[in-house]
């Protein structure tokens, strides 16, 4: 069973939803019909800021009504992040659009303290498996990638795939390569990060290398710096006897997580 995933590297305008749905609807239109899962960026819509009782949309806003059309026009999900605010809150946000209409979330859980990201969002409680077309996905948020023990694979969390959406800067690019390998080889599972490239608004830069890994750590696309669209098919049967052949999950240390 194969699942085409579309990489979507890309410079965001800062705190401009509109001028950057309007960039991304460019970027990944050319990808109707020709792709199953359209990954953005963390934050895709605004940047990674601080902001957020000027920039943050409500629950069904129009970056939701944006990806609900977007997915039915691709006959794709397309999923990326968004800072909403819900019951008062504000949550980094992942919505997971499909062409049927129907929506799904992840907030972030780990808060980017550094950015003190911690003092102006409420994090996540649970991390969740979500099914498309035939494979399980386990969408994250940038941060999320350090904390290896919240994405183990594990009979309660059984993927396929797992997702990081990101902005990533620059400065820590080499542990981005480096974490996202590692969770490809410890999970026997392909592993996805998408970040954007260039400066924000606060000056920080940002590399992009966006990557998919296959379940043996081994680059299937690697986008470097420069902006672009990278789709990449996964084969599932391939990821099936690999994990037949070396079933190493079956040897794990078993663990409750407490959230």
């Amino acid at each position: 069973m194969k699942l085409r995933v579309s990489l979507i590297q890309q410079p965001i305008v800062w705190q401009d939803p509109e001028a950057n749905r309007a960039h991304f609807a460019s970027a990944i239109e050319p990808l109707a019909s020709r792709t199953d899962l359209v990954v953005l960026p963390e934050t895709f819509t605004t940047g990674f800021t601080m902001e957020v009782e000027r920039v943050a949309e409500p629950v069904g806003g129009p970056t939701t009504e944006w990806l609900l059309g977007m997915a039915r026009r691709l006959d794709a999900v397309v999923t990326g992040s968004v800072i909403t605010v819900d019951g008062g809150r504000y949550y980094n946000r992942l919505l997971w659009a499909t062409p049927g209409g129907e929506l799904h979330h992840y907030d972030k859980r780990h808060l980017f303290r550094m950015g003190n990201e911690h003092r102006h969002f409420t994090a996540g409680r649970s991390v969740r498996c979500l099914e498309w077309r035939g494979w399980r996905v386990c969408p994250l948020v940038c941060y999320d990638l350090r904390f290896p023990v919240f994405s183990r694979r594990r009979p309660d969390l059984d993927y396929d795939l797992l997702i990081y959406v990101a902005n990533w800067p620059a400065v820590r690019r080499y542990a981005w390569q480096q974490l996202l390998k590692a969770r490809a080889i410890e999970n026997l599972a392909f592993v996805a990060g998408v970040n954007r490239i260039g400066p924000d608004g606060n000056d920080v830069g940002h590399a992009g290398d966006s990557v998919m890994h296959d379940f043996l750590g081994e680059p299937l696309a690697d986008m470097g710096s420069e902006p672009g669209v990278a789709t990449v098919e996964l084969d599932g049967d391939a990821l099936r006897a690999f994990r037949e052949r070396f079933p190493a999950h079956l040897d794990a240390d078993p663990f409750e997580l407490r959230l």
